[in-house]
This record gives C-alpha cells, sequence and structure tokens, in this order.
C-alpha cells in the first residue's frame, strides 16, 4: 500500500519522480504487483535505461510482479522502442524503467499492454493508481520466475527488415546518443554489433558512453542547447547527416549538413510519403501543431490525414482506430503501424538516412527537406500563466468573427487563417500556456507570434 500524497508522481502517460525521494525501491514493488493485476499478465518483460537507480527498480519491479504469480523477463539494458518491440515481438505486458530526457536524479516507468498498448490515466494507470493506494491483495498461488533475455538482436535485425538501407550510398553520419540508451543501440542497428551485415555508413560517435549523470548535456535534443556540440562536429566532420537522441531513445532528431535542425514536421512529412508508397492510400496521423505541409503531403501523395490532440496515447489510439499506417508529432516521436503503433527514433532515423542514400550524390539532407518546409513556424513558445481560461479567452474574443478565421478547440485553442495558424493550449502540469505559430514567411509569422503573446503575458503573466 502506498499512501495517496506519493502518487503525484503519476502522470498521464507515465511515472516520473526524483530517486529515492519521490520514487523508491517500495513503490517500485508495489507498482509491479498492482501493474500484474490491473492487466491481468501470467508474464511480463522489463528493461531499464543507463541511470543508476534502474538496477534496484527493475528488482524491486520484478519481485511485486512474481510475488502476484507472473514470470519476468528482464531483458536488462534497452531503449524505450526495444521495450515496445520486446512486448510486441513476445506479445506480452512490458515495462520500461526510465526518466527518458529527465535530469539524472529522476527516474521512472512507461507501461505497456501486450503488442505494446499503450497504459495510461484512461487506459489502466488511473486503476493501478488506485489499488496501489487500496493495497494490492495477496496472491495465493506460486510465486513467478525470473529470466535474463538479451533481446536487441533481434530487435535490431527487425528494424533493418522494416527499412532497409543496406543499398543505400555511403554516408558519413554523426550521432549523439547524449550518453544515453542509442549509445547502446546505435552499433546493434547501424553498426552491426548484433551481427547483422554491414551497412555503407561511416558513423562518428558522440558521447555514446552509457552515464546516467548526462556529463556532457542533458539529453533532451527538443532544448537548441542540447543539439550544439552535434551542429557543430557535423560542420566541422564535413558529414552528410546528424542525428541526435534523447535518454531512452524513441525520439530522434536530425540536423543537415549545414548543421541546421530539420524540423520534426518536415520529417514527419517525409516518411509519411515513403509509407504511402509503399502502402498506397493508407491514413497518416499527424498531431494539430505539425505544420500544415503534413496534411498537404499527405493528400499530394494519395494518403487521408487524420488530426489528433498532441500526446502519444491520442496518436496511438487514433492509429488502432483508422489502421494508419504511421503518425508523427512536433515533438520527435514518430509511430509505425508496423512497429505495433509504437514510437521508434531508430526507425524515423533509418527512414530519413534510406531516401537520402537512395537519393543522386549530389542531394544533401537540406535539398531533401526543402519541399516539406514550405512555411516560416515559431516552435513552441513557452508563458507562464496562472489563470489559462482567462487568458484563452481573451485571445479566443480577440480573433473571433475575424472574416476567414476559424477556431476550434480540439486541443486548447486553434486559430487559422486562409494560409497562417496558431495553437495555444495549456500545459497539464505546470501554469504555462504553449503558443506555435506559422505563417507563409518570417516576417508574417513574427507579427502574428507577437500579437498574441502580447496578449498571452499582459493578460496572465505571472
Amino acid at each position: 500500500m502506498i499512501e495517496a500524497s506519493r502518487l503525484s508522481i503519476i502522470k498521464a502517460y507515465d511515472i516520473r519522480g526524483t530517486v529515492p525521494e519521490q520514487l523508491d525501491t517500495d513503490f517500485a514493488r508495489v507498482l509491479g504487483a498492482a501493474f500484474v493485476r490491473v492487466v491481468g499478465a501470467t508474464k511480463v518483460v522489463i528493461g531499464r535505461d543507463m541511470r543508476e537507480t534502474g538496477p534496484a527498480l527493475v528488482a524491486a519491479f520484478a519481485e511485486g510482479a512474481t510475488a502476484q504469480g507472473a514470470d519476468v523477463i528482464d531483458m536488462g539494458l534497452a531503449s524505450t522502442d526495444a521495450l515496445y518491440f520486446a512486448s510486441g515481438h513476445l506479445g506480452i505486458p512490458g515495462a520500461m524503467v526510465t526518466a527518458s530526457h529527465n535530469p539524472a536524479e529522476y527516474n521512472g516507468f512507461k507501461l505497456c499492454r501486450a503488442e505494446a498498448v499503450p497504459v495510461g490515466q484512461d487506459t489502466g494507470l488511473g486503476d493501478i493508481r488506485d489499488l496501489m493506494v487500496a493495497g494490492v491483495p495477496d496472491f495465493s498461488g506460486a510465486t513467478g520466475s525470473v529470466e535474463s533475455m538479451n533481446l536487441i538482436p533481434e530487435y535490431a535485425k527487425f528494424l533493418r527488415q522494416l527499412v532497409d538501407i543496406s543499398a543505400i550510398r555511403p554516408l558519413r553520419v554523426v550521432v549523439d546518443a547524449g550518453n544515453g540508451m542509442a549509445g547502446y543501440t546505435v552499433p546493434a542497428v547501424l553498426l552491426s554489433e548484433a551481427g547483422l551485415p554491414a551497412l555503407p555508413l561511416s558513423l562518428d560517435e558522440m558521447y555514446f558512453e552509457l552515464d546516467g549523470s548526462f556529463p556532457n548535456h542533458e539529453a533532451n535534443p527538443i532544448d537548441p542547447e542540447n543539439l550544439r556540440d552535434l551542429q557543430a562536429e557535423v560542420v566541422r566532420m564535413g558529414a552528410d547527416i546528424g542525428l541526435a537522441f534523447d535518454g531512452d531513445a524513441d525520439r530522434c532528431f536530425v540536423v543537415d549538413e549545414r548543421g541546421e535542425l530539420v524540423s520534426p514536421s518536415a520529417m514527419t512529412a517525409l516518411i509519411a510519403e515513403r509509407e504511402l508508397r509503399r502502402v498506397p492510400g493508407s491514413s497518416v496521423i499527424h498531431n494539430l501543431i505539425t505544420s500544415r505541409a503534413v496534411p498537404e503531403v499527405i493528400v499530394a501523395a494519395g494518403g487521408t490525414p487524420i488530426r489528433t490532440r498532441v500526446g502519444h496515447s491520442f496518436i496511438k489510439d487514433a492509429m488502432a482506430r483508422s489502421g494508419a499506417i504511421f503518425g508523427g508529432e512536433h515533438s520527435g516521436h514518430f509511430y509505425f503501424r508496423d512497429f505495433w503503433r509504437a514510437d521508434s527514433g531508430m526507425l524515423a532515423a533509418m527512414h530519413v538516412l534510406a531516401e537520402l542514400g537512395n537519393a543522386a550524390a549530389e542531394v544533401t539532407v537540406s535539398d531533401l527537406m526543402a519541399p516539406y518546409s514550405p512555411y516560416a513556424a515559431s516552435g513552441e513558445i513557452n508563458s507562464v500563466v496562472h489563470d489559462h481560461a482567462a487568458v484563452m479567452g481573451t485571445v479566443r474574443s480577440a480573433f473571433s468573427g475575424r472574416p476567414g478565421v476559424q477556431l476550434d478547440e480540439l486541443d486548447g485553442l486553434t486559430v487559422s487563417g486562409t494560409d497562417w495558424w496558431f495553437n495555444l493550449r495549456p500545459s497539464n502540469t505546470e501554469p504555462l500556456l504553449r503558443l506555435n505559430v506559422e505563417a507563409p514567411t518570417v516576417g508574417e509569422m513574427d507579427t502574428l507570434r507577437d500579437s498574441v503573446l502580447a496578449m498571452v503575458r499582459v493578460g496572465g503573466a505571472a
């Protein structure tokens, strides 16, 4: 039994907290027992990232799970997408011990049912929370067993089958693993350490040493500061492309040959086009703050775009309902129907490498991506606002009724003109409003951005 006051670390989609103040082995033990009860598991697979607190949390979770009669497969070190592979490949529920891109003092859990079906607040995590408070009943049967199993070679082989990059032209690639799990999985997938045939890639490794203290920079590539080293190294080495992964390697960001960041929206459009060439007429999911270019590319490629709220549970749910071939988010998460609708930074990187490597020798990443980035975008801008409703109402009133302007509230407030749009939505966990703006030119985008920010920050900033 866990005191209700300790369960604030259970978020909408996962569990994250500081160790041991918020998350300790007692918490993990009860969580393991509750997870097995709620999902009805007789066998579970568990993996962990490189954080020093991982092994103890894995052992405690396994103790709770086995006490409820479930057998546990401990796959050891893994990226989150490798854990999803294990869940899909074995057909059993899974638990990943990771705090993703959070600082070193954090750890956490990402949970899924068999075949990588996500467990969020409305799909089991709320029930797990309630059971942890009420107390997990004792199990009257035999205690389960724990078995170690290295599934990384199978994971690498599976990804190679999904995206064939064996015959591309030679490419020089710089990879910044951020001392996270890409330092473990990139060699297995791209450097043939899992016994696969060699690829025509020359890899320059940055920060591949697994170190949960993140001695070089945070493993959070959505923060531009954490891309500086990679950008400089790509230019210095004259590399074709740079890849950056977050701590648990489920997100990937791309840097072009000039050292410029490629928009995740452009990556979404490119991968969508590739998947639609493979399976014509399919649906593709995109969240509502990806570029307008994304649905335009999907339609031009003969597909059907489906717009969703921000968040992986909404993407995965929409994919399950529609049978969509692919889904992409502005945050660097990319989801694949043939990967159990789960997200994989490695698969996204392989798609970009395949497209670049199959192009003519003179084609660069910036050439390749230019058609997918026709608009000027602000990126996500956060403002501290304590009265979300009041500020959102002010912005809504300012644009409501304008000729040619449409408003919708699928996720926050989206305001669209003929050739521009912006979305303003509140954070679920912090007193923040998040603004994304897109327009045909930088000047038009700047003007619209500044106009909306003036209303936001005058109306409700702390």
